[in-house]
């Protein structure tokens, strides 16, 4: 004879959490698939300059290549100005570099940013104590999925540049995570791990008059990724692993619902 067990409140919400947490995963890595196959090399913000001639044409005048040359020099000349601005969608590309921080005894964050010395195009807070992250990453793989609604007064807006977004990792639910402006205390974590481009460690504690509390020493996590965009509604950042073996170990998802 069978026995039914009742399930508690408990096990009934993270279940559904973790259901939700799965769809959303597969609408991004869905939409991102579609738009790989479109497209051939899945990058949708590259920038493909037409040769100035023909295959007919193998010695072109100096003049064109000169003009090429000048158009190629003042584009890269206008990305790299876009790129500085601070908390500017710098046009992000394929690569982005990621900084996961947080104070000990405080709330983790993330950025992304075009190059390190640029301001992040994309920083959230999580409500995730940084210490429950710290945990989930020593257990294996990670994964963040933050969820947006779609429409309102700002429905015309980049899906980096959403405010409030609800948050889950590896299926659980945890709170919401909310874009914010990149204030003193943020900088100051940034411009010290810039010479970083892959690892984590520890920074000393943020002064009182940053944090406003004593909140302990910064933990941090940095590295590559890989942006893969399905949509103007769906974005995916993968973890580059330097040696080229295995997965990422860290992947977060952005989806617009």
């Amino acid at each position: 004879m069978k026995t039914i067990m009742s399930r508690s409140p408990h096990e009934s919400s993270f279940s559904f959490s973790r259901r939700h947490f799965q769809r959303i995963i597969a609408k991004v890595e869905l939409a991102a698939g579609k738009r790989n196959a479109g497209n051939g090399d899945g990058d949708d913000d590259s920038i493909h300059l037409t040769p100035a001639f023909s295959k007919a044409d193998p010695t072109p005048p100096r003049r064109r290549v000169g003009a090429v040359a000048r158009i190629k020099s003042a584009f890269s000349h206008a990305v790299s100005m876009r790129a500085g601005r601070p908390g500017r969608n710098g046009g992000l590309g394929s690569r982005v570099i990621g900084t996961l921080f947080g104070p000990r005894r405080g709330h983790v964050r993330f950025a992304f940013q075009v190059d390190p010395r640029a301001g992040p195009a994309f920083l959230v807070e999580l409500a995730m104590p940084t210490t429950s992250l710290v945990k989930e990453m020593a257990s294996g793989l990670v994964r963040i999925a933050l969820e947006c609604e779609r429409g309102g007064v700002n429905s015309g807006q980049k899906l980096v540049e959403e405010l409030t977004w609800r948050a889950y990792c590896n299926g659980k639910k945890c709170g919401y995570a909310v874009r914010r402006e990149c204030g003193a205390t943020d900088w100051r974590v940034l411009r010290a791990v810039e010479p970083v481009s892959m690892g984590a460690g520890m920074l000393p504690p943020a002064p009182a008059k940053e944090s406003g509390e004593g909140e302990g020493e910064i933990m941090y996590m940095r590295a590559r990724f890989e942006r893969v965009v399905g949509s103007k509604d769906s974005e995916a950042f993968y973890m580059m692993n330097p040696d080229g073996n295995g997965g990422p170990e860290l992947s977060i998802y952005l989806l617009r619902a």
